[in-house]
């Protein structure tokens, strides 16, 4: 879309990011239990854990903060307890939020989220009520400067690997993938030594919203503010077209 670039949506997010980086550390510190738990703590064995840690690159952890969350997982008196839990609702003008969560507090995770989107003039809706409006994918985003491959000869990488599409934006290219998919394409680029950006499974948007209204814009903005500051949020995903 002329003049809309993912790759500049994801520099925002990243930059608001390294101002709290404690919460993100948090967040993947809380992924790395959660994928200990369910297939141990060898990344040779585990592939969710695998793309944890890819996160958790993308994002500048350091390699031994990883190292330790992994072996604090695993460890035998390790009492950390999260579950996944994602509500789903709208904002002003019907705009759709997916609100992704990792808790050991379910009943303080749903008050703030509820109290998110009603300071926003939103509303909570029920399981399944936007859901269905997005498509889940694996998303792979390559700063295009970082990048020494040439497009066509990284294109045909990515589609050799099992992506299922690729597109170029102005400053990055986007990799879309099968989430079944999505470890097998990110490990093949790796190993390339292409530098990924932003590697997840992620709830695309099939249209998106565009809001006009200067209220309906902050209402939004501070239901997404809130979220974002939420130490049990994960993920927000939204077709809001910024």
């Amino acid at each position: 879309m002329s003049g809309h670039s993912k790759f500049a949506n994801i520099k925002h997010k990243k930059e608001k990011n390294d101002a709290k980086k404690g919460k993100i550390f948090t967040v993947i510190g809380r992924e790395i239990v959660m994928a200990v738990k369910a297939g141990g703590p060898d990344p040779e064995n585990n592939g969710k854990l695998r793309d944890v840690i890819a996160k958790a690159k993308a994002n500048n952890m350091p390699n031994d903060t990883i190292e330790r969350g992994i072996k604090k997982a695993a460890g035998a008196d390790n009492a950390d307890n999260y579950e996944k839990a994602v509500y789903e609702g709208y904002g002003p003008s019907g705009v759709a939020i997916i609100v992704e969560t990792l808790t050991d507090n379910k009943n303080r995770t749903a008050g703030n989220v509820r109290s998110a989107f009603t300071k926003g003039n939103g509303n909570i809706g029920t399981q399944g009520c936007v859901s269905f409006m997005f498509d889940q994918k694996g998303q792979i985003l390559i700063d295009r400067e970082e990048c020494e491959m040439d497009a066509d000869e990284l294109m045909m990488l990515a589609l050799d690997s099992g992506a299922e599409d690729f597109s170029e934006e102005e400053d990055s290219f986007e990799v879309i993938t099968d989430p079944d998919d999505f470890s097998a394409v990110r490990e093949a680029l790796e190993a390339q030594g292409i530098p990924l950006l932003e590697a997840q499974i992620a709830m695309i948007p099939q249209t998106r919203v565009a809001l006009t209204n200067e209220k309906d814009i902050r209402d939004l903005q501070r239901t997404l503010d809130m979220l974002d500051d939420d130490d049990d949020v994960t993920d927000v995903w939204h077709n809001w077209e910024e």
